[in-house]
């Protein structure tokens, strides 16, 4: 019997390995995933490191340097307050990172009880479920947003929960569609024949086969939450002021862009290229964890 044991164990061990090995062999193949990846990274450095190295704090304004250009003390330039650029990104990436991370767990914790709860129970609750579902499809997350930012006020645990609640509808739907998949397995069959409860097949069985997909729909998920949130700033319901974010900097740049150009420059490239590098890290997921997929 030991002999049988210390020849199974170091096989399932190596199988374990060989997935993850072959999932992050396809990721690293995709060089713009893995660029990607590299400036996600710094981009959590920077969110992370970001006030402690500002050379300003956001509430800082010189009024005797409003509308400066770039410059060695002002790397970024200023704005029309005299709010150092440079800092008030560093800032701005910390926000976004709080905003869209929370907004994002909120959702998905929201989405991944409805979505097993459908699919397990079936019957009244997946019809009535589903058809939440169907309706928060109808109508843009976003409109769903800014009705709750109007309730809840301006702040930043308000705009975590008016970008989040809203958001669950398509984590709920991936949730149910891989459970409805595997509701009539052999090992959940075998389970619930042995008298398993819902919650324990749920938690020991599918939880574990949908790590893949969920963890490619959070990806996905991050920056569509950054923009929800840079959305709801620029019409005026993000963050209070002077709190930094990127929105609240698109919009005043937006008044100012054929005078002051630096103002939407810097901003909106460091934007554009963070949003471009979740949506190449969570390709390059979706194609590590498909088999059938790859490079």
């Amino acid at each position: 019997m030991a002999i049988a044991v210390s020849q199974t164990r170091p096989v399932a061990v190596k199988k374990n390995r060989s997935q993850f090995y072959q999932s992050w062999k396809r990721f690293r193949k995709n060089y713009f995933a893995v660029g990607g990846l590299v400036w996600v990274a710094i981009f959590f450095i920077i969110g992370i490191i970001g006030p402690w190295i500002a050379p300003y704090s956001y509430t800082d304004a010189d009024f005797l340097a409003m509308h400066a250009p770039p410059s060695a003390h002002h790397i970024f330039g200023t704005d029309q307050v005299g709010y150092d650029q440079f800092t008030q990104i560093l800032y701005s990436v910390r926000y976004a990172l709080e905003i869209a991370l929370g907004a994002t767990c909120v959702s998905f914790i929201i989405g991944i009880v409805l979505g097993l709860w459908a699919g397990l129970a079936g019957g009244i609750a997946d019809m009535l479920i589903m058809r939440g579902v169907d309706f928060m499809f109808a109508l843009p997350s976003f409109f769903f947003a800014l009705i709750l930012s109007v309730l809840l006020g301006k702040g930043l645990f308000p705009m975590i929960l008016a970008i989040g609640v809203p958001g669950w509808a398509g984590y709920a739907r991936l949730i149910r569609s891989l459970v409805l998949s595997m509701r009539n397995g052999e090992m959940v069959e075998a389970a619930r024949a042995l008298g398993a409860s819902q919650t324990h097949i749920a938690a020991r069985y599918m939880f574990p086969n949908v790590v893949g997909s969920m963890v490619v729909s959070l990806a996905f998920g991050i920056p569509a939450d950054l923009t929800a949130q840079a959305g709801l700033s620029i019409v005026g319901m993000g963050l209070n002021p002077p709190m930094p974010s990127f929105g609240n900097m698109l919009a005043n740049a937006s008044s100012n862009i054929l005078g002051f150009p630096w103002l939407l420059y810097f901003p909106a490239s460091i934007f554009a290229i963070t949003l471009l590098a979740f949506l190449f890290v969570a390709d390059g997921l979706q194609e590590a964890f498909n088999p059938r997929g790859g490079m």
